[in-house]
């Protein structure tokens, strides 16, 4: 199966401009965008530009794609290999190579340069540089990839804004579930202690209601009390006839 590129997603990027040769006063004032992107399946095509009057291109076939992976080194599968490029081209270690024309400002050659990491293999482009009408198509192209590619980030952003605001309402909610269901527990808590303690007051009146006070100090023996024995019939006839004698002697007397 011949390799092709499939699903590549355009990538934009400031390179770090390196000029070689003689000064050059375009380096010292100009910035670059890179745009590597694939028009169809069976073509890389990488513009880098600085949008006023200096823009260069590059359009590789995947055979020449091919080429360089043996050229480069990169060992595995055709896939691993697009992934390293891309890898590569989206790291902060891309650089702009320009050499400069002697005594002037424009340039000789330039070349991408895309390394994924200190130490791994780079991957470069050489550019060549467009003008007149090519060069404005290719800038208004450059233009509107990116307005696509900010109108598609911004549109992310409002999803993810959209999405922030929705958990924290949910999160607002939740949290006044919580604090209602901590009320809840609290107010139990205390309904059950208020429970419990009038359950114990119950327990001590049903213990007073079966031996109250007054039972109990009648049923406790205290000190009895020495009724007097009614004095017999005889005996109280002889103390009044005694009485009734003295009488008399009173009278004689």
């Amino acid at each position: 199966m011949p390799a092709v590129l499939e699903e590549f997603e355009p990538i934009f990027g400031e390179p770090k401009v390196e000029w070689t040769g003689t000064y050059s006063g375009l380096g010292q004032s100009s910035a670059f965008v890179f745009y590597v992107h694939s028009p169809d399946s069976s073509h890389l095509r990488i513009c880098v530009s600085d949008f006023r009057h200096t823009t260069w291109e590059s359009v590789c076939s995947v055979s020449q794609l091919e080429d360089m992976r043996d050229s480069v080194g990169i060992g595995g599968s055709w896939s691993e290999f697009i992934h390293y490029l891309v890898a590569s081209i989206k790291s902060e270690d891309v650089k702009l190579l320009l050499e400069a024309l002697p005594d002037s400002n424009d340039t000789k050659s330039a070349k991408l340069v895309a390394q994924k990491s200190k130490g791994m293999p780079r991957i470069s482009f050489s550019l060549t540089k467009i003008t007149g009408a090519a060069a404005s198509d290719a800038v208004a192209n450059l233009s509107q990839e990116l307005f696509k590619a900010f109108k598609g980030l911004q549109y992310l952003f409002m999803e993810e804004q959209e999405r922030c605001l929705q958990l924290t309402k949910l999160i607002s909610v939740e949290k006044e579930k919580n604090e209602i269901f901590h009320s809840q527990l609290e107010l139990n808590s205390k309904r059950q202690k208020l429970q419990k303690a009038i359950n114990s007051l119950e327990k001590v009146d049903l213990t007073n209601g079966q031996n109250p006070p007054g039972k109990q100090a009648a049923q406790s023996p205290g000190p009895t009390k020495v009724t007097k024995r009614p004095v017999p019939t005889h005996r109280r006839a002889k103390a009044r006839g005694i009485i009734l004698q003295d009488s008399e002697n009173e009278k004689d007397s």
